[in-house]
């Protein structure tokens, strides 16, 4: 149960020269007068039961078109979709909800819509009231409701059952951040108790710390797959790419792992350290230990303003720290072919056990957006153990001093 199998799938749409052509087609001989325009071609992929994969790529690649094609709103022009198991879908926010009829009696709508007899939706109402939680809005008509408003409920009906398979297209990315984190709550719930999941977002962290795999799409063909932060570093290099016609190449480290690297090279990253206070190199370090990051950068060509940050990053991609020499109003100016510069970043590791990694920005402002010279992931990897602390959870050390007052 859950699965999820694509074969070859594609979309093409009908293109008219003129208003005329599409009457003419339909009425005179002759043959086609149009063209067609493919949104997606040749996609195939397997979700395995209880597996959780993220879908990602720019505006216009094309996820909306194959969700729809997933779920069977649109059909395809080639290839097919088999899925086993019952599907709950979350795609364009509302879909199905009339705006004169309330929030109770859409929930009665959506809820046959996705199979349900209406003696179970009036058992299950309590709980999707409680988890919209609305309020008296629950029986106002929809078009007097927000977006946040409408996705509570509609999230809510979707997921009152669990269901073999969840689709979501970028619906949890609206509304406040409380309701986005019960929501992924519940997605986490389902997934530890084997639901199939197919997540549509644009975020970063929602991808890596959810999703055991991520399949990127990019002008209505399947460009890669692999581990989400594999992926997602590959994506936000190529969008660095685009803006600034560098190149994006992806390299494996000996380890299993694959590092993406970004930029239009005039400046790169010759050699990256992690240091102990006797000045060592070191790959595991003690929670709060003092160490030094050294980052040697070769000059291959003139930089006007030169900046370079670097990102902490947890195990599945996730942001622990980061800044940069513009952030700290330490950029260099007229930076010369040859030169090999080294910076060194002095901090204590007041991080949580476990695997981190490096990943470093040679830019001239802030953001890799405007001028990235090398975007670099994986720069160096590092292990953080409890060896002198107090046992404690998460991924910070953040020991408190305590004072306690009893009368």
């Amino acid at each position: 149960m859950g699965t999820i199998v694509v074969e070859g799938l594609g979309k093409a749409y009908k293109q008219y020269p003129t208003r005329w052509s599409r009457l003419a087609e339909w009425m005179l001989p002759g043959g086609a007068r149009h063209k067609l325009k493919w949104v997606l071609q040749d996609v195939s992929f397997r979700i395995s039961p209880g597996e959780a994969v993220g879908l990602i790529g720019i505006n216009g690649a094309g996820k909306s078109t194959l969700l729809k094609l997933i779920t069977g709103t649109t059909q395809p022009t080639t290839g097919a979709v088999h899925m086993e198991g019952s599907v709950a879908a979350l795609l364009e926010l509302g879909m199905g909800f009339h705006p004169d009829f309330t929030g109770r009696e859409n929930v009665f709508m959506a809820g046959q819509l996705l199979g349900l007899q209406v003696e179970e939706i009036r058992q299950l109402m309590p709980q999707i009231e409680a988890f919209a939680d609305i309020g008296d809005y629950m029986d106002q008509p929809v078009r007097v409701y927000s977006s946040g408003m409408q996705m509570r409920v509609a999230f809510a009906v979707a997921t009152a059952r669990r269901p073999d398979i969840l689709i979501v297209d970028e619906a949890l990315s609206v509304g406040d951040a409380w309701f986005q984190h019960k929501s992924f709550e519940r997605v986490r719930q389902f997934r530890r108790e084997g639901t199939t999941l197919l997540l549509v977002s644009h975020d970063k962290q929602a991808i890596q710390s959810v999703c055991d795999r991520a399949l990127l799409l990019d002008g209505g063909r399947l460009a890669r797959e692999g581990r989400p932060e594999e992926i997602m570093d590959y994506y936000n290099a190529m969008i660095a790419e685009r803006e600034n016609d560098g190149t994006v190449r992806q390299l494996a480290d000996g380890e299993g792992r694959t590092q993406t690297v970004s930029g239009t090279g005039e400046a790169t990253v010759a050699d990256i350290a992690l240091l102990d206070e006797a000045g060592q190199r070191v790959e595991v370090v003690d929670v709060g230990s003092p160490v030094t990051l050294e980052v040697k950068i070769a000059v291959r060509a003139p930089i006007p303003r030169m900046v370079l940050g670097y990102m902490i990053k947890d195990r599945l991609g996730q942001p622990m720290y980061g800044t940069n020499t513009h952030l700290k109003e330490l950029p260099l100016d007229d930076v010369r072919p040859g030169e090999e510069i080294t910076y060194r970043f002095r901090f204590p590791v007041n991080l949580g056990p476990g695997t981190y990694s490096v990943a470093t920005a040679i830019v001239s402002t802030d953001t890799h957006l405007v001028n990235n010279y090398e975007w670099r992931d994986l720069a160096l990897v590092f292990t953080v153990m409890n060896m002198r602390r107090p046992h404690f959870e998460g991924t910070a050390w953040l020991d408190p001093v305590i004072d306690i007052h009893r009368p």
